[in-house]
Protein backbone atom coordinates (compact mmCIF):
# COMPACT_ATOMS: atom_id res chain seq x y z
CA UNK A 1 0.00 0.00 0.00
CA UNK A 2 2.91 2.41 0.65
CA UNK A 3 4.09 2.05 -2.83
CA UNK A 4 0.80 3.23 -4.22
CA UNK A 5 0.78 6.23 -2.33
CA UNK A 6 3.79 7.23 -3.68
CA UNK A 7 3.18 5.77 -7.11
CA UNK A 8 -0.29 7.04 -6.88
CA UNK A 9 0.95 10.84 -6.26
CA UNK A 10 3.45 10.63 -9.60
CA UNK A 11 1.04 9.18 -11.37
CA UNK A 12 -1.51 12.47 -10.57
CA UNK A 13 1.47 15.13 -11.57
CA UNK A 14 2.20 13.71 -14.76
CA UNK A 15 -1.31 12.63 -15.96
CA UNK A 16 -3.52 15.42 -14.15
CA UNK A 17 -6.51 15.20 -16.16
CA UNK A 18 -6.98 10.81 -15.37
CA UNK A 19 -5.31 11.33 -11.77
CA UNK A 20 -7.56 13.82 -10.45
CA UNK A 21 -10.67 12.28 -12.10
CA UNK A 22 -9.51 8.91 -10.12
CA UNK A 23 -9.19 11.02 -6.63
CA UNK A 24 -12.56 12.46 -6.97
CA UNK A 25 -14.15 8.89 -8.03
CA UNK A 26 -12.14 5.45 -8.05
CA UNK A 27 -9.69 6.70 -4.92
CA UNK A 28 -10.46 6.20 -1.44
CA UNK A 29 -11.05 9.07 0.51
CA UNK A 30 -9.87 7.91 3.73
CA UNK A 31 -5.82 7.33 1.49
CA UNK A 32 -6.22 10.50 -0.17
CA UNK A 33 -6.43 12.55 3.40
CA UNK A 34 -3.74 10.52 4.70
CA UNK A 35 -1.59 11.37 1.50
CA UNK A 36 -2.81 15.03 1.73
CA UNK A 37 -1.78 15.74 5.26
CA UNK A 38 1.66 14.26 4.52
CA UNK A 39 1.90 16.63 1.50
CA UNK A 40 1.33 19.55 3.63
CA UNK A 41 3.41 18.40 5.96
CA UNK A 42 6.70 18.03 3.51
CA UNK A 43 5.86 21.41 1.81
CA UNK A 44 6.15 22.86 5.60
CA UNK A 45 9.35 20.86 6.16
CA UNK A 46 10.58 21.89 2.73
CA UNK A 47 10.45 25.47 3.70
CA UNK A 48 11.65 25.33 7.11
CA UNK A 49 14.81 23.84 5.32
CA UNK A 50 15.08 26.08 2.46
CA UNK A 51 15.35 29.08 5.39
CA UNK A 52 17.78 27.34 7.52
CA UNK A 53 20.11 25.58 4.79
CA UNK A 54 19.47 27.40 1.17
CA UNK A 55 22.82 29.03 -0.09
CA UNK A 56 23.25 32.12 0.62
CA UNK A 57 23.30 33.25 -3.30
CA UNK A 58 19.53 32.29 -3.08
CA UNK A 59 18.45 32.78 1.04
CA UNK A 60 16.93 36.26 1.13
CA UNK A 61 15.47 35.24 5.06
CA UNK A 62 17.23 36.48 7.62
CA UNK A 63 17.97 34.03 10.61
CA UNK A 64 17.64 36.06 13.08
CA UNK A 65 13.96 36.60 12.87
CA UNK A 66 13.14 32.80 11.88
CA UNK A 67 10.57 30.83 13.40
CA UNK A 68 9.45 27.70 12.61
CA UNK A 69 6.33 27.84 13.56
CA UNK A 70 5.29 30.55 11.73
CA UNK A 71 6.22 28.62 8.59
CA UNK A 72 3.72 25.99 9.66
CA UNK A 73 1.10 28.29 9.56
CA UNK A 74 2.43 29.78 6.09
CA UNK A 75 1.81 26.69 4.43
CA UNK A 76 -1.66 25.25 6.65
CA UNK A 77 -4.03 29.07 6.63
CA UNK A 78 -3.53 29.40 3.11
CA UNK A 79 -4.32 26.08 1.52
CA UNK A 80 -7.30 26.17 4.45
CA UNK A 81 -8.12 29.67 3.31
CA UNK A 82 -8.46 28.33 0.02
CA UNK A 83 -10.37 25.78 0.62
CA UNK A 84 -13.06 27.18 2.46
CA UNK A 85 -13.17 29.98 0.39
CA UNK A 86 -13.59 27.89 -2.81
CA UNK A 87 -15.76 25.43 -1.26
CA UNK A 88 -18.36 28.76 -0.36
CA UNK A 89 -18.31 30.01 -3.68
CA UNK A 90 -18.98 27.04 -5.67
CA UNK A 91 -21.59 25.87 -3.63
CA UNK A 92 -23.67 28.67 -4.57
CA UNK A 93 -22.28 28.21 -8.40
CA UNK A 94 -23.44 24.55 -8.85
CA UNK A 95 -20.17 23.30 -7.99
CA UNK A 96 -19.98 19.17 -7.51
CA UNK A 97 -17.18 19.22 -5.28
CA UNK A 98 -17.33 18.50 -1.74
CA UNK A 99 -15.49 19.81 1.08
CA UNK A 100 -12.87 16.82 1.20
CA UNK A 101 -12.18 16.88 -2.24
CA UNK A 102 -11.18 20.21 -3.07
CA UNK A 103 -8.89 19.96 -0.03
CA UNK A 104 -7.29 16.87 -0.93
CA UNK A 105 -7.21 17.79 -4.87
CA UNK A 106 -5.48 21.37 -3.48
CA UNK A 107 -3.11 19.29 -1.88
CA UNK A 108 -2.26 17.15 -3.81
CA UNK A 109 -1.08 20.40 -6.45
CA UNK A 110 1.36 21.15 -4.25
CA UNK A 111 3.28 17.88 -5.16
CA UNK A 112 5.93 19.76 -7.33
CA UNK A 113 6.72 22.73 -4.80
CA UNK A 114 8.24 19.91 -2.76
CA UNK A 115 9.58 18.08 -5.33
CA UNK A 116 11.55 20.60 -7.39
CA UNK A 117 12.43 22.66 -4.58
CA UNK A 118 14.05 19.99 -1.79
CA UNK A 119 16.92 18.95 -4.51
CA UNK A 120 17.32 22.45 -4.50
CA UNK A 121 17.43 23.24 -0.76
CA UNK A 122 21.44 21.28 -0.36
CA UNK A 123 22.16 22.44 -4.61
CA UNK A 124 21.99 25.67 -3.99
CA UNK A 125 24.89 25.60 -1.48
CA UNK A 126 26.88 24.74 -4.71
CA UNK A 127 26.13 26.46 -7.66
CA UNK A 128 27.77 29.92 -8.41
CA UNK A 129 26.14 33.34 -9.17
CA UNK A 130 25.66 32.00 -12.72
CA UNK A 131 23.98 29.39 -11.85
CA UNK A 132 21.84 31.03 -9.67
CA UNK A 133 19.19 31.10 -12.83
CA UNK A 134 18.69 27.39 -12.88
CA UNK A 135 17.86 27.98 -9.53
CA UNK A 136 15.33 30.43 -9.87
CA UNK A 137 13.98 29.04 -13.28
CA UNK A 138 13.31 25.50 -11.32
CA UNK A 139 11.65 27.51 -8.78
CA UNK A 140 9.43 29.13 -10.95
CA UNK A 141 8.47 26.14 -13.21
CA UNK A 142 7.62 24.83 -9.72
CA UNK A 143 4.76 27.19 -8.94
CA UNK A 144 3.79 27.23 -12.09
CA UNK A 145 3.19 23.55 -12.55
CA UNK A 146 1.36 23.76 -9.08
CA UNK A 147 -1.39 26.23 -10.85
CA UNK A 148 -1.36 24.07 -13.84
CA UNK A 149 -2.37 21.44 -10.96
CA UNK A 150 -4.66 23.71 -9.10
CA UNK A 151 -6.63 24.64 -12.07
CA UNK A 152 -6.88 20.88 -13.64
CA UNK A 153 -7.93 19.79 -10.38
CA UNK A 154 -10.48 22.64 -9.49
CA UNK A 155 -12.19 21.81 -13.01
CA UNK A 156 -12.54 18.37 -12.17
CA UNK A 157 -13.60 18.00 -8.97
CA UNK A 158 -16.44 20.44 -9.80
CA UNK A 159 -16.97 19.28 -13.14
CA UNK A 160 -16.52 23.15 -14.74
CA UNK A 161 -15.75 24.56 -18.15
CA UNK A 162 -12.11 25.86 -18.26
CA UNK A 163 -13.79 29.36 -18.58
CA UNK A 164 -15.47 28.83 -15.66
CA UNK A 165 -13.00 27.13 -14.01
CA UNK A 166 -10.62 30.31 -14.43
CA UNK A 167 -13.47 33.11 -13.07
CA UNK A 168 -13.89 30.91 -10.15
CA UNK A 169 -9.86 31.18 -8.85
CA UNK A 170 -10.21 34.46 -9.47
CA UNK A 171 -13.19 34.82 -7.08
CA UNK A 172 -11.71 32.65 -4.83
CA UNK A 173 -8.16 34.25 -4.50
CA UNK A 174 -10.65 37.35 -3.80
CA UNK A 175 -12.55 35.72 -1.29
CA UNK A 176 -9.24 34.73 0.78
CA UNK A 177 -7.93 38.41 0.59
CA UNK A 178 -11.59 39.51 1.91
CA UNK A 179 -11.63 36.68 4.84
CA UNK A 180 -7.50 37.57 5.71
CA UNK A 181 -8.74 41.02 6.01
CA UNK A 182 -11.74 39.61 8.52
CA UNK A 183 -9.11 38.05 10.26
CA UNK A 184 -7.11 41.08 10.82
CA UNK A 185 -9.65 42.96 11.80
CA UNK A 186 -10.98 40.55 14.05
CA UNK A 187 -7.55 39.60 16.14
CA UNK A 188 -7.11 43.59 15.89
CA UNK A 189 -9.92 43.74 17.99
CA UNK A 190 -9.05 41.41 20.48
CA UNK A 191 -5.83 42.81 20.87
CA UNK A 192 -7.62 46.02 21.71
CA UNK A 193 -10.30 44.32 23.84
CA UNK A 194 -7.02 42.45 25.91
CA UNK A 195 -4.98 45.65 26.05
CA UNK A 196 -8.47 47.69 27.90
CA UNK A 197 -8.96 44.86 29.90
CA UNK A 198 -5.30 44.82 31.15
CA UNK A 199 -5.23 48.70 31.54
CA UNK A 200 -8.66 48.45 33.77
CA UNK A 201 -7.43 45.61 35.82
CA UNK A 202 -4.07 47.56 36.41
CA UNK A 203 -5.76 50.33 37.57
CA UNK A 204 -8.47 48.55 40.22
CA UNK A 205 -4.99 46.60 41.32
CA UNK A 206 -2.44 50.09 41.82
CA UNK A 207 -6.03 51.39 43.87
CA UNK A 208 -6.06 48.52 46.58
Amino acid sequence: MSKEWVKYPMHLILHPFNGFWDLKYDRNQRHNLIISFAILVLLAITNILSQQYSGFLVNLYNPNYFNSVMEIVYVIVPVLFWCVANWSLTTLMDGEGKFVEIFTSTCFALIPLVLINFPWIWLSNVVSLQETAFYYFSTSFAVAWFVFLLFVGNMTVHQYSPAKTIGTIILTIVAMGFMAFLCLLFFSLVQQIIAFVTVIYQELALRN
